[in-house]
This record gives C-alpha cells, sequence and structure tokens, in this order.
C-alpha cells in the first residue's frame, strides 16, 4: 500500500510542477499554443522521463535487458497498453476539455479506478471486497466533487466530449490492466515495462501527435525557454511515480494501484499550498480528507489485516 500511495504523492507534486511550467512563456504566449500546449508539454515530459528512465535503467545495467523483454508477446502488450494510457488517453481528455471543459472531464476521467477495477476482474481475476469497494467509491466521489464546477460546460459539443473523456477513462483503466498482465511474464519487470511505456508514448507524440497538429514550432520555442527545465524537472518526479505506480501494479494487483494513485488529487492541495500558496477552502478539505480516506480503505489487504 505504501508503494501505491507513494506514487500518487510524486504524481502530485509532478502535477503542481508541470502546471507551472505551463503557466510560463511560450505555453502561454497566444491562443494556438495554449491549445497545442497539452499536446506538447506531454511529449516533452514523456520524452524526458523516458530519458531519467534511460539513465536509471544504466545504472542499473538494465538496457540489454529491457529490449530484450521488447521482443517478448508480454513485452508487445506493454507497448499496447502505453498506447492506450498515453496518446489514445490524453488526447481524449485533451479534446473532452475542449468540448466539455474541465469540470466534467475530470469527473468523468476519475472514475477511472472503477472501469479497471472492472477490467481486473473480468481479465486478471482480480477481487475486491464490499468494504474496499465502498472505499473506492468514496475515493471516486470525493475527487468528482473536487474536480466539479457548475457552468464550465459547452453544450454544442456535449455528445463528442463526452465520448472523448469516456476514451480517455478507458485508456488509463485498460493501460493498468494490460500492463499488470504483461508483468506476470517473470521476464518483464516494473522497470522495464515503464521504459517501454515512456519510450512508446514519447516517440508517438514526436512522430504522429505533432506532426499532425503542427505542434514542432511550439516545441521548439519551449526547448529554449526557461520552461524547459520545469518540465524535465516535474518529469523527474513523473518517472519516480511512475515507478511506484508500476511496482504497485506488479505486487498488489491493478486495480488497488489505481485506487491508491488517484489520491494525487489531494496531495495536489498540499503541494500546491506549499509551492505556490493556495490556500484550500473547506471543499477541498474535505474532499481530500475523503480521498484519502477512501483510498487507503480500497488499497488495503483485508484478508491480510484480519489474519494479524
Amino acid at each position: 500500500m505504501i508503494t501505491g500511495l507513494s506514487a500518487g504523492v510524486l504524481w502530485a507534486l509532478d502535477t503542481v510542477i508541470l502546471g507551472i511550467a505551463l503557466s510560463m512563456t511560450p505555453f502561454v504566449s497566444a491562443g494556438q499554443a495554449v491549445a497545442l500546449a497539452p499536446f506538447v508539454s506531454t511529449f516533452l515530459h514523456d520524452a524526458c522521463s523516458s530519458l531519467w528512465m534511460l539513465l536509471y535503467m544504466g545504472v542499473r545495467r538494465q538496457w540489454r535487458q529491457t529490449f530484450r523483454a521488447l521482443k517478448t508477446r508480454s513485452g508487445r502488450f506493454i507497448l499496447l497498453g502505453a498506447l492506450l494510457g498515453g496518446p489514445v488517453g490524453m488526447t481524449g481528455y485533451v479534446y473532452a476539455i475542449h468540448s466539455i471543459g474541465p469540470a466534467y472531464t475530470a469527473v468523468i476521467s476519475s472514475v477511472f479506478p472503477a472501469v479497471g477495477a472492472l477490467l481486473s476482474w473480468v481479465f486478471l481475476k482480480e477481487r475486491m471486497r464490499p468494504l474496499q469497494i465502498a472505499g473506492l467509491a468514496v475515493s471516486i466521489l470525493g475527487v468528482m466533487a473536487l474536480g466539479y464546477a457548475p457552468g464550465s460546460a459547452r453544450p454544442e459539443h456535449a455528445a463528442f466530449g463526452f465520448a472523448c473523456a469516456l476514451l480517455c477513462c478507458f485508456g488509463w483503466a485498460a493501460e493498468a490492466v494490460i500492463c499488470a498482465w504483461g508483468m506476470r511474464d517473470p521476464d518483464v519487470s516494473n522497470e522495464q515495462a515503464l521504459q517501454l511505456r515512456q519510450l512508446t508514448s514519447a516517440l508517438v507524440y514526436g512522430v504522429v501527435l505533432l506532426n499532425v497538429f503542427r505542434g514542432w514550432g511550439l516545441t521548439t520555442a519551449a526547448l529554449t525557454a526557461a520552461a524547459f527545465p520545469v518540465v524535465a524537472l516535474s518529469a523527474l518526479f513523473g518517472t519516480a511515480s511512475y515507478l511506484f505506480y508500476y511496482k504497485a501494479i506488479k505486487t498488489i494487483g491493478a486495480a488497488k494501484a489505481m485506487a491508491l494513485n488517484i489520491t494525487y488529487s489531494a496531495w495536489s492541495i498540499l503541494f500546491s499550498l506549499i509551492l505556490l500558496g493556495t490556500m484550500p477552502d473547506l471543499k477541498s478539505t474535505v474532499c481530500a480528507v475523503a480521498i484519502l480516506g477512501g483510498s487507503v480503505l480500497a488499497g488495503t489487504d483485508l484478508k491480510e489485516l484480519t489474519a494479524r
């Protein structure tokens, strides 16, 4: 459980720091830059994360084993998970924000651990006890309440926006389940799986999405701007978060790992206070407590706990 919670803490730190980068030039310099910022920042983030992982795996002398894992059936499944969780999920997320606003997008996308729990039950035979399901429900409701703000939807694009949000939700859930299946192979470690994931995501963003959306101009500008070191720093914490997240998926299962990972919504409130001086209101505080309490209950191995 500590591993899963650590993933949430570090992803919250990644999120807050990346938010600082997105408030800097060139991401806020023009209307087109604002529209392209999510794609460009995600590409830079995953590319930097991939480089951090290459350095990490080099220190651990795991390069050969990683590329050997790529040739296995399990390794190729992890590439599929990377595509669904990275480019597919994130593209759906961005388009949903543009179509129905961030509030409804946050509400729908926050359901991905529930979708993941269902997929884990069907494909991985993972079972959650009633109290764990209740804890997951409380946590998800806390995330929904935290992210929802009335009046931000755009009804004229509702159908397309909701479809994109659902695509995002499915992509994020499927990534964890597919990678969990791939990491059942003793020849594929969680670290090797993460290296393959980040490389795949960065390559697809760079080769496909940035060309489709003509984002290389902004990418070049960002590489030479003061925002880039901030993105690289956020990617460092994001890489550490993913290492814990993938380890949690491998050790306690995809469903519990996802339940613990969404605590980043609560931890982000704390880091926003520390780094930005943003004082949380009563709603944010109550939601954070609900998210943390529900996720801890969902991620606790009740059978082992009662046995003690």
